[in-house]
């Protein structure tokens, strides 16, 4: 099944993957796999028939909203209905020398500034989304265990990872800017004590940002942000390893910041093998979104 190539895409993601561009492409059109990395629901016949997914870790997956457009050993390529909205979504895969070259691009999608002032809708959501399900895909195929999803149908924003880390190296690479750019890919700026300020892009970009009302190295933090909503990091040790508990609250529960909490989520993935994998080179190659400020994002990183 063929339908012409993509218009300009408003979001591309490139990252490579540990593992060879066959598997990587089982990975992506297995329903069973699908099933471990990227939703609750898959539903796939190629080359001709169907690639749906959907569930509560899909945005507005209530079902499956997804038609196949086209597929090959190199693209698999399909529209997405989100929000009431119709988007193309298009996987292309090449082989890199560290495995597999993975680019995924998405068209009819809501600009940077739209995320950030909560007025995207489900859309707004798709960028984290994919960030965080291609950072469990690569884990998925390096056999590592996985980070939580974001449910998009709850209100309670938890979650709970184990980190091969002690928890001094854990709280240190989440509060030291060099190696946040490192685990998160982008500018940070932060004040590493109580009342001094956390900015995603830097204090330039972000003048408000948030700011710690807690700051205790190696057990935790707590920031507030300026439209009052709260972050609480929590880490307990043991037999040198860290469990790191990140935790949203304040926010208005009929309307879940879900775009920042599942940018959060691949955040802790990106943690996770930034302290277990010392020395490896970042998974990510690329990231364009359309109205993403020149400087947010550290080119070095991705």
């Amino acid at each position: 099944m063929t339908e012409p190539q993509m218009t300009q895409p408003d979001l591309r993601i490139r990252a490579a993957l540990p593992a060879p561009l066959k598997t990587v492409h089982e990975a992506l059109t297995d329903p069973a796999a699908l099933r471990v990395w990227l939703t609750e629901h898959a539903h796939v016949d190629l080359p001709g028939g169907t690639y749906q997914f959907w569930g509560p870790t899909t945005p507005d997956g209530a079902e499956p909203h997804q038609r196949l457009l086209h597929a090959d050993e190199h693209t698999i390529r399909f529209a997405w209905t989100v929000g009431g909205v119709e988007t193309t979504a298009q996987f292309d895969l090449a082989e890199d020398e560290d495995g597999t070259l993975v680019t995924l691009s998405q068209t009819d999608l809501p600009s940077f500034q739209e995320v950030i002032s909560d007025t995207a809708g489900a859309r707004g959501a798709i960028q984290t989304f994919w960030t965080l399900a291609i950072a469990n895909l690569a884990d998925y195929l390096d056999g590592r265990d996985l980070t939580p999803r974001c449910d998009f149908t709850s209100a309670e924003l938890h979650a709970s990872v184990v980190i091969d880390a002690a928890p001094d190296a854990v709280f240190d690479s989440m509060t030291q800017p060099e190696q946040i750019r490192q685990w998160v890919g982008a500018h940070v700026d932060v004040e590493p004590y109580v009342g001094g300020r956390f900015a995603m892009g830097g204090f330039e970009l972000d003048q408000a940002g948030a700011r710690f009302l807690e700051f205790e190295p190696g057990r935790g933090a707590v920031l507030r942000w300026a439209d009052g909503m709260t972050e609480t990091w929590e880490l307990e040790g043991s037999e040198g390893k860290t469990r790191l508990t990140v935790t949203h609250s304040g926010f208005d529960t009929t309307n879940p910041p879900y775009p920042g909490w599942a940018g959060w989520l691949s955040g802790l993935a990106g943690l996770r093998r930034h302290l277990e994998r010392p020395g490896a080179r970042s998974i990510w190659r690329g990231l364009e979104v359309a109205g993403l400020p020149a400087g947010m994002m550290a080119d070095d990183q991705v």
